[in-house]
């Protein structure tokens, strides 16, 4: 099996604008810590996999999605990026564009839905898939052969890694976070169900269908606070599936790509050049990466 990388590139841009100084500035004297972070980032990752098949996903906004639609309260809880933020994530896709990456953005999906439909996509098409994040929600994504790498911890779950490490299978994590929500996304869940409420619910159940025709019998469960639990239950019955549904990653987004599109290209030096002058650094960064090009 030829192996697939699906890097969820908006976590490793966030993760480079908080954790360097924004005294790194650029030929107009703009930040340039989140970008140049993560140039660090991708040329690291292209070394140590040598990777030929990579595809990055981008985050396009916080506000105009579907499930935006569905829940207006939906990743409410979070700041808006500022204006210089918004301009190293261009660059950021500049950069992996240039280096001979395919990447990939879109208004109404986020990355978590481009990665999973491309993982959907590209498994029917014979590859093993490396979902590079540190998002639990992509877990959910992981089939058997793939893998959930938290790159920077160095840490991979395998499909039974998953179950291992969150109490329940890929396929069930939608139907947990119906029950416990997701404070990161401002996702409310039912009021009063925990992790471990959750999965034991889920270890009996299976899926919140099995809850729900089965409810009579949670109020007897060999857990602590059963009877509340039934009833709020009962009471959050449709927010627990609004939740699930908010949680659930698309696998179908109308995506025209194959295998060929998302293997690594010959980088455009010129734009890569363009770029590093504007940053006022990176040139080492492109250095290395001329001893990455992929062989055809």
């Amino acid at each position: 099996m030829k192996d697939l990388y699906l890097i969820d590139a908006s976590i490793y841009v966030f993760r480079a604008w908080f954790s360097l100084p924004d005294t790194l500035t650029g030929e107009k004297g703009q930040p340039v810590n989140a970008v140049y972070g993560f140039i660090r980032f991708l040329i690291e990752f292209l070394e140590r996999t040598q990777a030929s098949h990579v595809a990055l996903a981008f985050d396009e906004s916080l506000s105009t999605s579907f499930r935006n639609e569905m829940f207006p309260e939906y990743k409410a809880n979070r700041d808006p990026a500022p204006p210089e933020l918004k301009a190293q994530f261009e660059a950021c896709k500049r950069f992996a564009i240039a280096s001979g990456c395919a990447c990939f953005s879109h208004e109404r999906y986020e990355a978590d839905d481009l990665i999973a439909t491309l993982a959907a996509r590209m498994r029917e098409a014979g590859f093993r898939n490396y979902v590079v994040t540190a998002d639990k929600d992509l877990a959910q994504v992981i089939e058997e052969n793939d893998m959930w790498w938290d790159f920077h911890r160095n840490q991979t779950l395998s499909h039974s890694g998953v179950k291992e490490k969150f109490g329940v299978s890929p396929e069930q994590l939608r139907d947990y976070f119906g029950l416990v929500g997701d404070a990161v996304d401002n996702i409310p869940g039912v009021p009063g169900i925990g992790p471990k409420s959750a999965t034991k619910l889920l270890w009996l159940f299976k899926d919140l269908e099995g809850i729900y025709d089965n409810i009579d019998q949670v109020a007897q469960m060999a857990m602590r606070g059963a009877a509340r639990v039934s009833t709020s239950l009962r009471e959050h019955k449709d927010q627990a599936f609004l939740c699930r549904e908010l949680a659930t990653v698309k696998r179908d987004i109308p995506l025209q790509v194959g295998g060929e599109q998302l293997r690594r290209s010959e980088p455009d030096w010129v734009e890569l050049s363009g770029l590093v002058a504007e940053l006022g650094r990176g040139e080492g960064y492109v250095q290395r990466l001329r001893s990455l090009i992929p062989s055809t």
